[in-house]
């Protein structure tokens, strides 16, 4: 995303290009929101909840990073909710039998991205559309981690563990700065690495990818694969923030993550989005959820209003690109 070269001689004025111009207008939301909520409630503009937000935009930001490349190459995934689940459940498991949050991170992490692979032998291997394919395996993983669990709860992790969900550096909550490590690896890879450019290039014209030689099932399988990869570093971190694990944990997240993307400028026919538009898009949505609360708003109306944006935004792309 840089300044475009086009620019007339002699003129006054800095013309950026789209993608840029798109980051800006997301970002000017995010400020108009910020001076909205300052304006109506004394609360928003306090350290407590300013971390408070960061921290919830970041457990939203993991899901919806993964999910950005796969909406990229016009795909999507509907499991990622069900990922987490299923992940978490096996993780408190396996920390609860072996004392050992090292090999309960790696089960969830395993877990995880292998969910993610299956999604993408499915759709690139099997060629069967996404959308079906990742929907089946929600209610796939959702019976597996009912009868997994049979109704029971685990809880009690140790402080250490508890510490990446919960803990504090330098007063910054821990979920910041593996947000912000996740943020800076996303971008570089997706927009500085010949697999990044493919994965763009399969969204844009997959017709066009696979006559230029890129393989487009090998890049499918590893979008589906970091995608359930990064449900599994979710599912760590919701685990060690709840202190507890249970059948329906990350079961209301699939929505929100996919109006992050959205409201972020990703296509979901392909090919357009970026990981710093999802993580405005996360940090967006968070602060509308969050000024709901403060305004003691119902909590009942906050799937209504996630829903909403999440439609505002794919019609905001479907006329963007009719005009175009």
């Amino acid at each position: 995303m840089s300044l475009a070269s086009d620019v007339p001689a002699g003129s006054p004025r800095l013309h950026l290009s789209k993608d840029v111009q798109q980051i800006v207008y997301r970002l000017l939301a995010a400020g108009l929101i910020c001076l909205a909520l300052g304006i109506a409630t004394d609360a928003f503009f306090t350290t407590n909840n300013i971390l408070n937000v960061l921290r919830q935009a970041s457990l939203l930001f993991f899901l919806a990073s993964g999910l950005t490349l796969v909406i990229l190459t016009g795909g999507l995934d509907l499991s990622i909710g069900a990922n987490i689940g299923l992940s978490a459940c096996l993780a408190a498991t396996v920390i609860k039998a072996t004392g050992s949050p090292v090999l309960g991170t790696l089960t969830g992490l395993a877990a995880g991205c292998a969910i993610g692979i299956c999604n993408g032998l499915m759709v690139a291997k099997l060629r069967i559309p996404s959308f079906i394919a990742t929907y089946g395996m929600l209610w796939v993983l959702h019976g597996i981690t009912y009868y997994y669990m049979a109704g029971e709860t685990i809880h009690g992790f140790p402080p250490g563990f508890r510490q990446i969900g919960s803990g504090h550096f330098l007063g910054i909550p821990i979920p910041v700065y593996l947000m912000v490590v996740f943020l800076v690896a996303g971008t570089i890879f997706a927009q500085r690495t010949v697999w990044g450019q493919q994965i763009y290039a399969i969204g844009a014209n997959p017709v066009a990818a696979r006559l230029t030689g890129i393989p487009i099932h090998r890049r499918l399988i590893l979008v589906y694969g970091f995608s359930g990869a990064m449900a599994g570093v979710a599912s760590i971190v919701f685990l060690a923030r709840l202190n507890s694990a249970e059948g329906d944990i990350g079961e209301a997240m699939t929505l929100p993550a996919i109006a992050a993307v959205l409201i972020g400028g990703a296509s979901l026919f392909g090919g357009v989005g970026s990981v710093f538009g999802t993580f405005i898009g996360a940090l967006i949505l968070t602060l509308v959820l969050n000024g709901m609360n403060l305004l003691a708003i119902n909590a009942s109306w906050q799937p209504l209003v996630t829903g909403a944006i999440l439609v505002f935004a794919v019609w905001l792309d479907m006329y963007g690109r009719k005009k175009a």
